[in-house]
């Protein structure tokens, strides 16, 4: 159904993206394209539908159906735009209308029912019976998602491709979207870093600069596979930081050993009474001598140390990517926010009856709902930046911090380094920032690099990184959809930096495996 043979592409900057992308999927095959934010995963989707070409070759049975990640790109489309129906539908509109030519006869073709079909699909993902001239930017992103999704049951393609499709979606529209996949007669490709839909899948994929790896299973094998390849990568770290301190050991104890015995020569020589210029062309060979035994040593020394750096950059260290905060203030169990038959209106109250809740300072809780339910209302009620209209609140005075999925603490204008200084507040030598910039693999390279250029995963790592340098910990951390736009190992390195938290920790999340990783203890269910 589909295969890709050696396919290489590079940016037009001159950066080689990846390389060598070998592999193939059999009619029906339901596949997941894995790896790290930055790697291309996008990229080789656009060359795969040829909007983008590329070195190797990629053959399909037919033209993929290709969905891509929402980014306000489609906001200007109509509903039956994105669902590629809409010359279809004009042409029928003509027809009923008595206005048509036989153009519009041989657009229609058979599909009289179009109209019925486009109903039935949209309600089958929720959407009711909106019309199809409705434009995408009228909608949240998870109805947007949804039409793009519906698309898949009117078009009925054979060959398709989803690019991260649970980014918008809540638990209801990502339950719907786990059964399609799993029930479809279709051949899948799709990046995705939501757990449960890559279990549902077989192979995973996972793309590198060097090439894709195939592993034959869902996730769960594909990480147990990849915890075996990451020991052996850590068991080879530690083997080669044992020779290179062999080598040193080696090197020190040959250079002295030499030194002796030029020092024994010498005794020798002038016991001997040889002439002078004898004894210094003696001395200047043996000190040739030892210059090279000290630039074989240092050969071998380098081509160690040059393995070694290379070994430890395939094993991110995602334990040393903690916050390390002071702790907050607060002492734990403190009435922060409480709120009794709390309403909030837009054009009309939004909830059909009041919220009542508290929040106490040490807690982790998940505010859940469906897409349009008001979560990101309640979180900036609960911050102080809406007032209700109805009921009574409490709030305690306290300092929180808000992540939302864009990362937005950080100024797009600033470069890295310049960012990274911005939270500064404990005046830490110029060496000592630099020094967190890479441990939260930010390389010296990057530190030049326009903030507003940064990945997803990147905008992550470096706010945990300006928090980490500011060492002032908020007495609560507000994360709004904060795995929206990671991959998988961002996810990881978030999770363990929240948990080296003691505060507050309040979350909006549809990303059940991060609410499991981060303890939520309790959920308020809107």
């Amino acid at each position: 159904m589909l295969t890709l043979n050696g396919v290489s592409y590079t940016l037009p900057d001159g950066k080689h993206l990846f390389s060598h992308i070998t592999f193939s999927l059999s009619n029906l095959d339901k596949a997941a394209l894995i790896g790290n934010n930055g790697i291309g995963k996008s990229t080789l989707f656009r060359i795969i539908t040829g909007e983008i070409h590329a070195q190797g070759t990629v053959a399909a049975q037919e033209r993929p159906y290709y969905i891509p990640q929402l980014a306000g790109q489609s906001d200007h489309l109509t509903i039956g735009q994105a669902l590629r129906v809409d010359a279809r539908l004009t042409a029928l509109k003509n027809i009923l209308d008595g206005n048509a030519s036989e153009a519009d006869f041989i657009t229609v073709g058979d599909d009289w029912n179009l109209e019925d079909r486009i109903y039935e699909a949209l309600d089958y993902w929720q959407l009711g019976k909106i019309s199809p001239e409705v434009r995408l930017a009228h909608l949240s992103g998870g109805q947007r998602t949804k039409v793009f999704l519906a698309g898949l049951k009117i078009n009925d393609p054979k060959l398709v491709l989803l690019d991260e499709p649970t980014n918008h979606l809540d638990q209801d529209g990502r339950r719907l979207l786990y059964d399609f996949i799993s029930k479809a007669s279709k051949t899948m490709l799709i990046t995705s870093h939501d757990r449960v839909l890559l279990n549902l899948v077989n192979p995973i994929i996972e793309l590198s600069r060097n090439g894709a790896t195939l592993y034959g299973g869902n996730y769960d094998f594909y990480r147990e596979q990849y915890e075996i390849e990451q020991n052996a990568l850590v068991h080879d770290v530690q083997s080669k930081e044992k020779m290179l301190r062999k080598a040193r050991e080696k090197e020190r104890e040959t250079v002295q050993r030499q030194q002796k015995l030029n020092s024994r020569g010498r005794g020798k020589q002038e016991k001997a009474g040889l002439p002078t210029i004898l004894q210094h062309a003696l001395k200047n060979a043996a000190e040739r001598s030892t210059s090279k035994i000290k630039d074989v040593h240092a050969t071998k020394i380098q081509r160690i140390a040059k393995e070694l750096s290379s070994l430890r950059g395939s094993v991110p260290d995602v334990g040393a990517m903690k916050l390390n905060l002071d702790n907050a203030d607060l002492h734990t169990g403190k009435l922060l926010f409480e709120a009794k038959d709390l309403n909030f209106k837009y054009d009309e109250l939004i909830w059909s009856t009041g919220i009542s809740l508290q929040i106490h300072s040490g807690e982790r809780i998940a505010i859940k709902g469906s897409n349009g339910s008001g979560k990101t209302t309640l979180m900036k009620i609960i911050l102080g930046q809406l007032l209700p209209d109805g009921g009574i609140v409490k709030r305690s005075p306290f300092e929180a911090l808000y992540i939302d999925q864009e990362y937005s603490l950080i100024d797009n204008e600033m470069v890295v380094v310049a960012q990274a200084q911005a939270f500064n507040k404990q005046n830490l030598e110029e060496h000592e920032v630099n020094i967190r910039l890479n441990r939260f693999l930010f390389p010296k390279e990057t530190w030049l690099r326009k903030c507003g250029a940064l990945s997803g995963g990147e905008r992550m790592r470096l706010t945990l990184c300006c928090l980490h340098i500011s060492h002032h910990a908020p007495d609560m951390i507000v994360l709004d959809e904060p795995t929206n736009n990671l991959d998988i190992q961002s996810a990881e390195i978030l999770t363990s930096a929240i948990n080296s938290y003691q505060g507050t920790i309040v979350v909006i999340s549809h990303d059940e495996h991060f609410l499991r990783s981060i303890k939520i203890e309790r959920e308020i269910i809107l």
